[in-house]
Formats: structure tokens, sequence, C-alpha cells
């Protein structure tokens, strides 16, 4: 398990990380969501050691992990623009991570720069963005690590390409108990395979949850009323949000979905059926109880 305590980081009169306090779990996909300059990047590269926090504590396993070798051993840390050596081939950058990595499988190395379609011979600085990306990937699925910290990994990779990371990192999961940390800007791309979400904004932690608890605890409802209605008309509803399609009414609502679904029915709509929330819907209707609109930080 990852653990931070009242984690700071400062760029002279910049606060890029202000008093982070989490934990990341074993096992489970943690997603590190904010718009740029959120402070996501300098959170993550505390974690994996690169950076020294100025105050507060990082552990991995309950090991600190700031300028210990054997601590940052157990994780691969994947930046938005991975430093490869000039002139250089995934072959020989495999051998590179194998002197720092004890677990280096090389012949899976291999075998998933054939699956890629990637030359081991040819330079790496002939890649496109895309491909970078993906020997970056190979290198930390090779290098078994219990940690990969990725940083906008699916940013420059096709939609082919990311749902095949993202089922490669489920089968590890599943296999060997990898704990993928992946920080974006982009909901939609963590929406489909995170378990734990944690939102950062101007370098604070607004909130940090499992999604699934989220997904619970807040209902998407779409009905047709013959006349349009206002929040004001049911009373005791907790409604983040009602907007209007016509005679389309599309309610975001907190609490037991039974009593909501039963008091919008009671106004006897036309039509009625409850939606599964997208992470963006269930952001919103976490970060209102906090006082944030999420509509303006994530815009």
């Amino acid at each position: 398990m990852i653990e931070t305590t009242n984690v700071s980081k400062s760029f002279s009169e910049i606060k890029a990380v202000d008093n982070i306090t989490a934990q990341i779990k074993e096992g489970l996909v943690f997603g590190l969501v904010g718009t740029n300059g959120a402070g996501k990047s300098t959170f993550i590269r505390m974690l994996a050691g690169v950076l020294k926090p100025d105050s507060g504590t990082i552990t991995i396993d309950g090991e600190p992990v700031y300028a210990q070798t054997d601590t940052k051993a157990r994780c691969f840390y994947i930046s938005d623009d991975q430093f490869y050596f000039g002139n250089s081939t995934p072959a020989e950058m495999r051998d590179y991570y194998q002197h720092f990595y004890s677990g280096f499988d090389k012949n899976r190395y291999n075998a998933l720069l054939n699956a890629f379609g990637l030359d081991g011979r040819r330079k790496i600085n002939t890649f496109s963005r895309g491909m970078k990306k993906q020997a970056a990937i190979i290198a930390a699925l090779a290098a078994n690590t219990p940690y990969i910290f990725c940083d906008e990994t699916f940013d420059g990779l096709d939609p082919v390409m990311r749902q095949a990371v993202k089922s490669i990192f489920a089968a590890e999961i599943e296999s060997r108990g990898l704990t993928p940390v992946i920080a974006s800007h982009n909901l939609r791309e963590l929406e489909d395979i995170c378990d734990h979400v944690g939102l950062l904004h101007k370098g604070g932690l607004l909130l940090s949850r499992e999604l699934e608890d989220m997904k619970v605890s807040a209902h998407k409802i779409h009905a047709i009323f013959p006349d349009q209605l206002k929040q004001a008309d049911f009373p005791g509803l907790d409604i983040v949000s009602l907007k209007h399609m016509g005679s389309m009414h599309v309610f975001i609502v907190r609490g037991d979905q039974q009593t909501v679904s039963d008091a919008i029915a009671a106004k006897s709509p036309l039509f009625m059926e409850t939606l599964p929330l997208t992470l963006e819907e269930i952001f919103i209707s976490e970060t209102e109880v906090v006082g944030y609109d999420i509509k303006s930080i994530l815009s």
C-alpha cells in the first residue's frame, strides 16, 4: 500500500502540491484526475521518488521512497515524456532496465514488442509519440514491479491501443496484484478502468473515494412530463441538477435509488428510466457537496 501524509511541494512561489493525505491500496487501479497545473505530475513524481516532498511523508509498503533504491525498485514510473538515451533502440533499453529491476522478464519484453508491432532494432527517436508510449508501457510490464505510475500514459495512444493496454493492466491486476496509479486530465479515459479516484485541484486533494461507492450514492433519471417541472416540485429530493430537453427532464439526484425513483414516479411521468452515471457526472455530484463547481474545474 502507498500512504502519503500531509505531503506538500512548492517551486519558488508556486504551491504545486498542498498537504495531501491519501492511501492507495494494492491490486486496485487508482485514477488521479485534475486539470493541467492541478499538481498531478508533481504528486506522481513524488510517489515514484523522483522528487522529494518539502514536508510530509510518502511510504510504499511501509518504507520511505525518496533516495531508497530498494523501495524505488518496487515501482516503474512512466512519465508524460519518457526519457530514452539518444539513438537507443528498444533492445538497448531492455538491457539497461535489466540492471535496475531484478524481476525484469526479457522474454516477455521481446514478446510484447512483437505483439505491439515495434521493431526492437529501430531507433526510438524515430518513433511517433504513441509508439514511444507503447515502448514505455512494455518496459513497465516486463519489469514486473508491484506498482506502475502512469502520467498521461493513454495520451497519444489510438483508441484500439488504449483498450489493449487497459486489458493488459486488468490481466496483470488479476494474475499478480499489480497496482497502477494513472494520472490524467481526461475523466473519460479512466471511467472504464479505475476502482478508486482522487480529484486534485490547485494542488489539493478535493476527494478520494471508491468509484463504486460514488456510483451508488447518485442516480441519473430521464423522465417525460406533459408540463415542465422544477426542482421545487420535488420537495425532499437532493437534486444536484435538473435539465430540460423539451418535455424530457434529466435528473441527477443523490440518495437511495428506490426513494428517488418513487418520488419522481409519484408525479406520473409519461416515461421514466434510470441510467448509469458517467464519471464526470459522479464528480459533479460529489464535488458540489464540498462547495466546488466541477464544471468550471474540468472545463
